[in-house]
Order: C-alpha cells, then structure tokens, then sequence
C-alpha cells in the first residue's frame, strides 16, 4: 500500500509541475507579447500570396508576422490583416502598409513612409475598428502588376495560343509566296535604279535651270521695280499731261461740233434737196441725150430732119 501511495505522489507532483512548467511557459510568452504592438490593416485589394506567419517588413527590415486574416464582418469588400511587431518599431503618422507580391507564391507586408518628428499611430491619432490601431494601406503600380499576374500569364498563353492558329502551315505559305514578291520587288527596283539614277540627275538638272530662270525673274522684277520707281515720277506727270490735252481737244471739239450743228441742219433741209432735183435733172437729161445717141447711131442724121410719120389712123 505504502508503495502504492509513493506512486500516486509521485504522479501527482509530475503533473503540478508540468502544469507549472506549462503556466511558466505561457506567462514567458505573454510577458514577450507585450513588448509587441498589434496593427489592423484593411485591404480592398487581392491579398494572394499572404497568411498567418508571413513576414511583416519595414523598409526591408523584419520587424513582426502577419497574426490573423480574415474577410472584415462589417464590410465584406475589405480583408482585415492584423499584425504584431516589436515595440521599437516607429510606427508613426504617415506609416502605410503595401503586399509585395511575389511569383513564387510568399508575399510580405512592408511597412514604409514614417516621418521623422511625428506622432505614433495609436486609438488616438487614428481609428481603432476592432480594438487596435489601423494602418492605412498603400497600392503600388508594381504590387498591383504582381497582383494580376495569373491573368497576365493566362492572357499570354491565349495570345500565344492564337499567334500559334495564325502561324500555321497555309499561312506560313503565304507569308512565304509576300517575301518572294517582296524580293522580285527589290530585284527590280535594283535593276532599275539606273534609270531612276538618270531621272534623278536630269530632275536636278531641271531644278537647277528652273533655279536659274526664276532668278532671272527676280532679277526682272527688281529692275521693273526699280524703273518704275525711279522713271514712274515722270511718266506720270506727261501722262497727266496728254489727259488734259486730250481734255482739251475733246473740249474743242465739242465746241466744233455745236458751230457745224446749224450748218449740217441746213445742208439737210435745202441743199441736200436742191442737189437731189439737180441730180435728177441730170439723170433725165443724160437719159435722152443717150437716145438722140442711139437715134444717130441707127438711122443717121437725116433721122433729126424728117419728122416721123405718123401711124395709120382707123376709125
């Protein structure tokens, strides 16, 4: 009995002291938790690639572990990473929080952007939502590439997959039969470009005299230039002169044409019908002298002697 009772005391004793080891223990790793600060961080934005343990960086320097993640029950859009890191870690006002992904799979959480002379970011200088300081996060253009790189891949596989569809044998042949037309095009350009070479020398041959003449012209035109503007004075004023001779005669002339005004009135109404008379006096009188002429000529002279007999008479 005696033996068995040193047995159960002995037991006994092994449990309370493990107990005591394992209080020990776990005051040890409470009394190291409170030389740590805990931190909320709430993320709109994939969070793949980060768990429980992951690394929590500042500046590149390990500063604490990611504690719990999960999708926040107020608003179902953001996930809540809570995190613990050394007490003398300065996490101050202007402290963001950014994912750097990674391809291999583990991401870190970096915190960056402390300002030298700030506050530190506690319930008072910012919110607490579930009983502990947030850090507000911070998107970066590479984190976010990172981010949708399975969707970048994806896209690459199916581009690949179509410039594979385009690529293949009948379409090779015919980007085949292209580069040969490409080069029978080539080869003939490169046989004409003697020709070509000629043109070109007889085009500049012809920009040179084109060149030439045009300043000529100019040269034409400086001088017209130059006359007028030394010879336009003068002729102006003669011209001015002949339009006021030519003034004057026309005023002369006018002055002319009122004199014979009465004159040709007359010549209109008395000699003119005078002259008209006579000429047809004249006209009468030519007339029978063409007869007497005729009379003459065709029965001779005692014709004007003898009278003319006279034709029978029947009653």
């Amino acid at each position: 009995m005696e033996t068995r009772a040193n047995h159960i005391w002995v037991g006994v004793v092994t449990l309370l002291l493990l107990a005591l080891a394992a209080v020990f223990f776990v005051w040890l790793a409470r009394l190291g938790d409170t030389n740590r600060k805990e931190y909320d961080i709430f993320f709109q934005q994939s969070v793949g690639g980060l768990a429980r343990g992951s690394s929590v960086a500042f500046s590149g320097v390990p500063v604490g572990q990611v504690t719990e993640i999960e999708l926040w029950e107020r608003d179902p859009e953001y996930v809540r990473v809570r995190i613990r890191v050394e007490d003398s870690v300065p996490v101050l006002v202007g402290t963001t929080a950014a994912i750097s992904f990674s391809f291999t799979g583990v991401s870190t959480l970096n915190l960056e952007g402390a300002r030298r002379g700030a506050a530190p970011i506690t319930c008072e200088t910012t919110a607490c939502l579930e009983g502990v300081p947030v850090i507000p996060p911070a998107g970066g253009a590479i984190d976010e590439i990172l981010s949708s790189a399975p969707l970048l891949l994806e896209r690459l596989a199916t581009l690949t997959d179509r410039l594979t569809r385009v690529l293949d044998d009948d379409n090779q042949a015919s980007i085949g039969g292209i580069l040969r037309n490409t080069n029978a095009i080539s080869a003939e350009l490169a046989s004409a470009s003697p020709e070509i070479r000629r043109t070109m020398v007889e085009l500049q041959s012809t920009l040179a005299q084109s060149t030439l003449t045009l300043a000529a012209f100019e040269d034409t035109l400086n001088s017209a230039d130059a006359l007028l503007e030394n010879e336009g004075q003068p002729l102006a004023a003669d011209l001015r002169q002949t339009l006021a001779s030519a003034r004057q005669a026309a005023a002369a002339l006018e002055t002319t044409l009122g004199q014979v005004e009465p004159i040709s009135r007359q010549l209109n109404e008395n000699t003119l019908p005078a002259a008209e008379a006579t000429m047809r006096d004249l006209r009468r009188t030519s007339e029978t002298l063409r007869g007497l002429t005729d009379t003459l000529a065709s029965e001779g002279a005692g014709s004007l002697l003898n009278s003319r007999p006279l034709p029978d008479y029947k009653p």
